[in-house]
């Protein structure tokens, strides 16, 4: 008999409204249908209840915050309300392949698997050169993933599911504190204990745009990641310096953008000099090169 367990998808929403649509449909076409939605309204003022209310199914379920708090706070109460063996996550802006939940369901039947992922298409409709490329083109991690995932973080929440008897005994799932990283922090966190495995292909849709909370708090997002670094150092320091030197590395990568984007180009210049040889070193060149209109649809913040 397959095994068909209940999938709680997690859908937070606040002023959602532009992109909910396409997102809600992409739940209803999934090939996979034992599924519930969590739909998490964490006080929109905007259309997004009624676009919700559209869809007359019983497997839809809408939850209206008592009050509004950070994404992740809000991510923690929605987890509150599932009743599934599996817990996945879809934002209002983002869109699941037909086929995701199905592809990724039978990886569950490895009782060590507490997470699978998945590949995804980064889409830029504003893009002037390509509107979508993959995410990864090289082989995602599987297994024991801790080291690989420092090395090369490649795991997009749209794509994530949990095995949700892994997180029961845990109060708060994402920390909070780490608002704009807190999905890259449980990750790290639940490698070190459990097994991971993936679908290779992409399996979702990532849209990008200027809207979204990273890209408003660059600034921010770029302290929490130190802070991050810091307050696990003892942690990291268990894997190879290797690995420690790629966090670093990506640190003052985002600082560097950061730089280059107040316009401070003198101090960006020689920060990009001493920044070490590779193809992120050749991507700041190019930034700081090309003209601001032409590349403020195309860096990677990530």
């Amino acid at each position: 008999m397959k095994y068909q367990p209940l999938v709680s998808i997690i859908m937070n929403c606040y002023n959602g409204e532009e992109y909910l649509d396409e997102s809600l449909k992409s739940i209803i076409n999934q090939s996979y249908q034992n599924w519930e939605l969590i739909f998490w309204d964490n006080l929109s003022t905007d259309n997004s209840k009624k676009i919700f209310e559209k869809y007359k199914d019983e497997r839809f379920k809408y939850f209206r915050a008592q009050e509004h708090s950070v994404l992740y706070q809000a991510r923690n109460l929605a987890i509150q309300k599932t009743n599934g063996d599996v817990i996945a996550f879809l934002d209002t802006d983002d869109v699941w392949l037909s086929a995701k939940l199905e592809k990724q369901i039978p990886l569950f039947s490895d009782p060590e698997v507490g997470l699978v992922y998945g590949n995804c298409w980064l889409l830029n409709e504003s893009n002037i050169f390509k509107k979508r490329k993959i995410f990864s083109k090289k082989k995602l991690p599987i297994g024991t993933t801790t080291k690989a995932l420092l090395e090369d973080y490649k795991v997009g929440l749209l794509t994530i599911m949990i095995r949700k008897n892994f997180i029961e005994n845990i109060k708060n799932v994402f920390n909070v504190n780490y608002d704009l990283l807190a999905d890259f922090d449980f990750v790290i966190r639940f490698s070190f204990k459990f097994k991971f495995n993936c679908i290779q292909e992409p399996i979702a849709i990532y849209r990008k745009h200027n809207k979204q909370l990273q890209r408003k708090l660059f600034s921010n997002q770029i302290d929490q990641l130190e802070k991050w670094f810091l307050d696990n150092l003892e942690i990291l320091n268990s894997y190879s310096t290797d690995n420690l030197k790629n966090i670093k590395n990506k640190i003052q990568y985002m600082k560097i953008l950061k730089l280059i984007n107040q316009r401070k180009y003198l101090k960006s210049f020689f920060e990009i000099i001493k920044y070490p040889l590779g193809i992120k070193k050749l991507k700041l060149i190019v930034i700081f090169i090309v003209p601001d209109f032409i590349l403020q649809y195309y860096r990677d913040y990530t």
